[in-house]
């Protein structure tokens, strides 16, 4: 089964996607974000490592993001990656000199998370980039309609869609009793 969890900034998505992902027993967390040189980031990386159960094994995978979830799904109940738009922002950049590649890139790895999903509960946490202001640069506004894509498709192949602001999270497709 494949679960979307959308949402802006800070709004409780990676929360709510870790209470759903603790219902099972095995459960591979796929991190998507290189810190790298930035200290806030690589505290903001170790708060979130403490606060996961330290029986779940942490993948990262800025990058490999679909080969990492397929490989994990082997084994694993529940497979919780966070988040897909630190994801397309490391794909986009690896991309930067072949931009007519890129689309291509992300659609086909889309495809293959989808296909993870037959193997495992397959959790996806997402940015949702559209309610905002129109951005301001063409690099930005690319990010945001590539971001966009990326989440209605996988919103289409997704059994549960759930929007969560403020903490809350709101159904939009599958849910609770459904």
């Amino acid at each position: 089964m494949l679960t979307l969890i959308l949402g802006g900034a800070r709004s409780g998505k990676s929360r709510f996607a870790q209470r759903l992902a603790a219902r099972n027993e095995r459960v591979s967390f796929v991190a998507t974000l290189e810190a790298g040189g930035d200290a806030e980031m690589r505290e903001r990386v170790a708060r979130h490592r403490a606060d996961r159960p330290g029986s779940w094994r942490t993948i990262e995978a800025p990058l490999a993001l679909a080969a990492a979830v397929e490989s994990a799904a082997r084994d694993s109940d529940a497979v919780l990656v966070d988040c897909l738009t630190l994801w397309l922002s490391n794909v986009a950049w690896e991309y930067r000199a072949r931009a007519a590649e890129l689309e291509p890139a992300v659609e086909a790895d889309i495809r293959r998370l989808a296909g993870a999903a037959r193997n495992c509960h397959l959790i996806l946490v997402s940015n949702e980039v559209g309610s905002g202001t129109v951005p301001e640069s063409p690099v930005a506004r690319a990010f945001r309609d590539l971001q966009g894509f990326a989440n209605q498709s996988l919103a289409e192949a997704a059994g549960e869609v759930i929007l969560v602001v403020a903490g809350l999270p709101l159904y939009l497709k599958g849910g609770p009793g459904r």
